[in-house]
């Protein structure tokens, strides 16, 4: 295919695309979550928490308790390098673990030399180790550490900020209130003109950067044809 014949096809895709944006929609139709205009404050209690993937952090508190030996069993908090302090055991590393693998590994430590067969849990009493997931149009989508009060634009720079991409119009935070899933729809750039405040975002929270079509489709075809940046006659 020319060039000649290409560009006309480019133009009318870019504006077929001009007028809508990929990604995120939210509408009360939702089955998947709630959706909102503005999210409240998460869950606090505990209890609402699914803690079988989560990873201990500092500053946790975490109950230890090995049947069978009352005087082993510990409660208290991890320190800030993530360490944990146990009898016979000594210092371990906790940060990082799950309650299953650091019950696993505590009960690795004392078979054999002082238990024959042990029984360890781990429960968390407190999380204070949170984090926050920043995905979509972001420059390095992952998941980071909430250190004290963090705003959605900080969030989102923590993940090196909005792609080229982005939709600023179109970013999601998923939150779990009240055991229930709820979403709200936000405008970084009302945001950012100070239209909206800076919504805080909370541990566990999951935020989505949206994507704009008509950008993506000209980052891939640039990407595919490296010679479009050269002028050359269409008509």
């Amino acid at each position: 295919m020319s060039y000649r014949s290409l560009f006309p096809m480019l133009a009318s895709l870019v504006l077929a695309l001009g007028g809508c944006a990929s990604g995120l929609n939210l509408d009360s139709s939702s089955r998947a979550v709630t959706v909102a205009h503005s999210l409240p404050a998460p869950d606090t209690n505990i209890s609402a928490i699914d803690f079988s993937n989560y990873r201990i952090g500092p500053l946790d508190t975490i109950a230890v308790d090995v049947f069978g030996a009352p005087e082993l069993s510990r409660t208290g908090a991890v320190d800030a390098a993530g360490n944990f302090s146990m009898p016979l055991v000594g210092t371990i590393l906790a940060g990082g673990n799950t309650p299953g693998d650091l019950s696993g590994k505590i009960a690795a430590s004392l078979r054999g030399r002082y238990l024959k067969n042990p029984q360890v849990s781990v429960n968390v009493k407190e999380a204070r180790a949170q984090t926050v997931t920043v995905d979509g149009a972001v420059h390095n989508p992952g998941v980071y550490p909430v250190g004290g009060r963090m705003t959605l634009q900080q969030a989102i720079a923590t993940a090196r900020g909005a792609g080229d991409i982005a939709d600023l119009n179109k970013v999601v935070v998923f939150r779990t209130v009240n055991d229930k899933k709820m979403a709200a729809l936000f405008s970084l750039k009302d945001i950012r003109s100070g239209r909206y405040a800076d919504p805080q975002i909370y541990g566990n929270d999951i935020v989505i950067v949206g994507e704009n079509a008509a950008r993506r489709f000209l980052k891939d075809f640039t990407s595919a044809f490296p010679t479009v940046g050269s002028f050359i006659p269409i008509l």
